[in-house]
């Protein structure tokens, strides 16, 4: 996995003693203090050590550790490919294969600014290219909410894979998902690796945007298995993204909306506590959102609901009458 025999002997080292200094590590490995430094300078690079307040030396918990390990290797592993790649004129070669029988790149540049593509499996051969050339950022909505298992087992590899490319992913899903717990699960492994998730009670339209300039929607909303129309004409592209960009304000972000989930039989879920609780006692709703851990916006719209749930005329009414109810 990326360790020498020395790096290894090291790591375990550290595992028995919790933690220690360079000396200490040296004696017990009796090995000249210089080459125990490599090792140390080499595990720490790789994020298998870390520096306690003490000076010390401890080491990254097994689980992480080799998860870092796995992380290096797989990172290594994809630059050699893409050199060897790069190298050798794989995409090169494979592209004059294909355009043998396809039409030129004039032909090609030439095409409509909407093409039709009917057909789930053509649509996906579709957006598996189009992934595959994005650079900077990808937007999707998800109008039906929770997604099946095939969706999901679809998408991990595709999402994965921009993702590890520093690629920015925006998604705006239903509230739906949040309660479909397989989804929500999903959501949160790709937010987990630096995806954006909001959810909106609003409207959405289907839409998947490629870095600005190539967007698909379905021919028909009420029939996405007919296929997709794909768009590249450059006013349209920007009239979708402005769409999108309105949706996403309208949005909260995912863990907000997990937060919101009501309590059992209707009790007031943990967030609208927290809101309540910092109503009658913060001076500025920035204070407030920042102590609650939600944006400004958030945290007013959670205020105006309570509101209007509580019946009350203003903040201050609205705490008693939350305390007359036993919500806080």
């Amino acid at each position: 996995m990326g360790l020498s025999a020395g790096d290894e002997d090291l790591y375990r080292c550290l595992l028995r003693l919790s933690e220690g200094t360079p000396a200490d590590l040296a004696a017990h490995l009796g090995r000249p203090a210089a080459e125990v430094g490599e090792w140390l300078d080499r595990l720490e690079g790789m994020g298998m050590t870390s520096l306690s307040d003490n000076g010390s030396i401890r080491p990254a918990p097994p689980a992480i550790a080799v998860q870092r390990l796995i992380d290096l290797r797989v990172r290594e592993l994809r630059e050699e490919l893409t050199s060897l790649a790069a190298e050798q004129r794989v995409v090169e070669s494979l592209l004059a294969e294909r355009d043998a029988v396809r039409p030129t790149a004039r032909e090609v540049s030439e095409r409509p600014a909407i093409e039709r593509v009917e057909g789930t499996p053509n649509v996906r051969a579709v957006i598996d290219e189009l992934t595959f050339f994005t650079r900077q950022e990808g937007l999707t909505t998800q109008p039906h909410g929770a997604l099946s298992a095939a969706s999901i087992e679809a998408s991990r590899p595709l999402d994965a894979r921009i993702l590890r490319r520093g690629i920015r992913m925006r998604t705006i899903m239903r509230p739906a998902a949040v309660e479909d717990a397989p989804t929500l699960a999903y959501l949160q492994e790709i937010a987990a690796m630096g995806a954006e998730i909001r959810i909106s009670d609003k409207p959405l339209e289907r839409m998947l945007v490629f870095d600005r300039t190539a967007a698909l929607t379905p021919i028909d909303p009420q029939n996405p298995r007919l296929g997709a129309l794909v768009i590249r004409e450059t006013g349209l592209v920007a009239n979708l993204v402005s769409l999108f960009e309105r949706m996403w304000s309208d949005s909260v972000p995912l863990e907000d909306a997990v937060a919101a989930r009501p309590g059992p039989e209707g009790e007031l879920s943990e967030i609208e506590r927290k809101v309540l609780a910092t109503m009658y006692q913060a001076e500025k709703d920035e204070s407030g959102a920042r102590e609650v851990g939600v944006s400004v916006r958030t945290y007013r719209k959670y205020v105006a609901d309570l509101m209007q749930r509580l019946g009350a005329t203003n903040r201050f009414q609205a705490a008693l009458l939350a305390r007359d109810h036993g919500w806080i």
